[in-house]
């Protein structure tokens, strides 16, 4: 079943019009006719069951059939914090975290970041990545579209990591096993993963200082862009979010 993301105020009664990009997926690449069904979730993490009733210049016009709470999302809420990598990586690892069920991306700028984009790109960049979170929110079928925030500096993102229950940063020089860090109770958790020449030591000391705790994913290196996918697959896992 082809799924879509829907804001609720484009409903109306039973009814709804798909717009813009989806209305061209559904119609020139899914190639979709009248009668055929599909998914639409909105912002409650509702999914709708609806049928195409009409296509036209304006849109795909579609009707509810039935409706039932969104499942497909994991019982804890992961805000990766990621230092920012080269060229197509990050694009990567957001598709993927997406997938694996990560609430929040912020890429963030650390004092061995080799990529460095200017304003002007990094707000380009930041559409991209938004993008590419919502594509992979609809083939994961997703209940939310994780949104990935603008590119920031780490001093910055300080403030906000008291919001969270646990502030865990994976660290090459070696912390605890995850497994004793994380349980299945846990809601709300921060992730930091470093750049492909890791944190800098002052860096760990600065987030240590603002509640976080260190964790291994294991004896060998990972390369900066597979950190994050094990990482969340791991926390997934240990949270019974795997299963």
């Amino acid at each position: 079943m082809d799924w879509f993301f829907a804001d609720n105020t484009g409903t109306t009664g039973d009814s709804f019009l798909i717009t813009g990009e989806d209305a061209l997926h559904i119609t020139r690449s899914l190639r979709m006719s009248v009668g055929e069904v599909l998914t639409l979730c909105d912002n409650n993490q509702n999914e709708h069951l609806c049928k195409i009733e009409r296509i036209s210049s304006q849109g795909v016009q579609v009707r509810i059939c039935s409706t039932e709470e969104c499942t497909h999302e994991p019982s804890i809420r992961v805000t990766l914090y990621f230092a920012l990598t080269k060229g197509d990586k990050p694009e990567t690892v957001i598709q993927k975290c997406v997938e694996l069920g990560v609430s929040e991306i912020v890429p963030v700028l650390t004092d061995r970041c080799v990529s460095r984009p200017d304003k002007k790109s990094a707000e380009k960049k930041s559409i991209r990545y938004n993008k590419i979170a919502l594509q992979a929110a609809m083939q994961s079928r997703r209940g939310i579209i994780p949104k990935v925030k603008p590119l920031t500096e780490l001093k910055t993102v300080l403030p906000e990591l008291s919001a969270f229950d646990k502030v865990i940063l994976f660290y090459e020089g070696g912390g605890e096993p995850l497994r004793t860090l994380i349980t299945p109770e846990d809601k709300n958790i921060a992730v930091f993963i470093g750049p492909e020449g890791g944190f800098k030591e002052r860096e760990v000391e600065l987030l240590i200082q603002h509640s976080a705790k260190t964790a291994t994913l294991g004896k060998r290196i990972l390369r900066a862009e597979t950190a994050p996918l094990a990482a969340l697959s791991a926390i997934m896992f240990h949270t019974q979010n795997l299963e």
